[in-house]
């Protein structure tokens, strides 16, 4: 598996910071955010100009690019970000569901736009993940298994979150078996509690909270998943770079001795 962080845990500063300390850190690569209000370090508006940095920044850091996350549906975004992604080198696009949860219109309607926007996606030979997520239309494994038995195009994949999972009120080790066969990117963090958010940042830190994050990884390294490992921290933007730099470190140390548990490095 290849360990990565994305940079929206450095949405407060710019791009190359957050390069630099994830590299520092010990990270194998990046998720380089597009998240419009949250951390924008690949605004889709100006990707063209863009590009070229994130290329000399990939090779200066020693950083594989192995995701982008765009949350959108919106059919222009998405072609955009799929555009951006395959000039760039970056073969991962991560999204939301949208909707809303049990609503059974809402959830199909979320279905057909993932599955058109995925036939879309095998025309830039670029992947699309859609993860389970809290308030929207796919939030569990059963309709998260709808989802998957609908769109069958090989350019769609499932980006599992442990920590959505758990706050759907499921066991996350028990619900990655389900669906590990479809996995394509995982984004991984932990959190204390089954509220509706994550909780603060430091929680979000792997270690930190209740999931059993060891079990986890065991059935994906069980399973053949060689994928990406993607810490996912939000809420960090007007954190001091030092905190930031905290807990970047302190999960790349525990997914470390997590995947060494397993056998997986």
């Amino acid at each position: 598996m290849k360990l990565g962080a994305n940079s929206v845990l450095f949405g407060g500063y710019n791009m190359e910071a957050a390069f630099k300390y994830i590299a520092m850190a010990g990270y194998d690569g990046i998720e380089v955010s597009a998240i419009d209000g949250m951390s924008e370090h690949l605004v889709l508006g100006r990707w063209q100009e863009i590009a070229p940095e994130i290329k000399r920044l990939s090779a200066e850091y020693d950083l594989e690019l192995l995701a982008m996350e765009q949350p959108s549906q919106d059919p222009d975004k998405m072609e955009t970000a799929f555009q951006a992604a395959a000039e760039i080198g970056i073969p991962i696009i991560n999204c939301g569901p949208g909707g809303k949860s049990d609503d059974e219109d809402s959830l199909q309607a979320s279905i057909d736009a993932l599955g058109n926007l995925s036939i879309l996606a095998e025309k830039y030979d670029v992947t699309l993940c859609v993860k389970a997520h809290v308030g929207a239309s796919i939030y569990n494994t059963p309709t998260t298994l709808k989802a998957l038995e609908a769109i069958s195009s090989p350019a769609f994949g499932l980006d599992m979150d442990p920590s959505h999972i758990y706050r759907a009120d499921e066991n996350p080790v028990e619900a990655i078996s389900a669906v590990v066969d479809r996995i394509k990117h995982v984004h991984i963090r932990d959190c204390k509690g089954r509220q509706y958010g994550p909780g603060t940042p430091e929680n979000q830190a792997n270690g930190r909270g209740d999931i059993d994050l060891v079990g986890y990884i065991r059935v994906l390294h069980e399973n053949g998943y060689t994928g990406p490992l993607n810490l996912e921290v939000i809420g960090a933007k007007e954190y001091s770079l030092e905190q930031c730099c905290t807990i970047a470190a302190e999960t790349r140390g525990h997914i470390q001795a997590c995947l060494q548990a397993c056998g997986a490095r």
